[in-house]
């Protein structure tokens, strides 16, 4: 009988799931397994995936929150490669049942944890660490016309950010807040 190479635990949101891969460390490091579509389907996603993304980002920096709209939205498998993020996932959809509710978790290099977000949430995450490395598998590619976000500090999110002066790109400071 063979042992899954990856522990899933379901966070706050429907469909949001913690992947901690299984580890094979030794004196040169370690191992790891990713990404494998078999387990990965008998944990419930069974997405094809399509692009994969990498970005690189310095401490306080803070990426989101971003999605798309359907026809367009993208499944993203997310994964810290290197330093360590504070990762958020936030509901956005104001005909959603768990409209504004968010979780967080924090995703470090050295555990190779992993966060599964269905297309139909928001995605943001800041750098905690000296530096990070982040790399995003996606369900779609980038669709101008279908996208959006919202912004990191939107009262009705209310998310406690483990930052006070984040940096920011042009467009994050832009997006508009939730209606009431």
């Amino acid at each position: 009988m063979s042992v899954s190479p990856f522990e899933v635990q379901e966070l706050g949101l429907p469909g949001v799931l913690l992947i901690t891969p299984r580890l094979r460390r030794d004196g040169r490091g370690f191992s790891v397994n990713v990404y494998n579509a078999a387990e990965f389907s008998a944990c419930g996603i069974s997405i094809a995936f399509v692009e994969d993304f990498t970005s690189f980002s310095k401490r306080g920096v803070l990426r989101g929150l971003h999605f798309q709209h359907a026809p367009h939205f993208q499944d993203k498998l997310v994964r810290c490669t290197k330093g360590e993020i504070y990762d958020v996932v936030a509901d956005c959809n104001p005909a959603s049942l768990t409209y504004r509710q968010h979780i967080y978790a924090r995703l470090k290099g050295n555990e190779q944890t992993m966060l599964y977000i269905p297309g139909i949430y928001a995605h943001g995450f800041c750098v905690v660490s000296d530096e990070a490395v982040v790399e995003y598998k996606l369900s779609d590619t980038y669709h101008l016309e279908s996208v959006d976000g919202a912004r990191f500090d939107d009262p009705l999110l209310a998310i406690q950010w483990p930052i006070t002066d984040p940096i920011l790109s042009e467009q994050d400071k832009s997006w508009p807040l939730l209606a009431t």
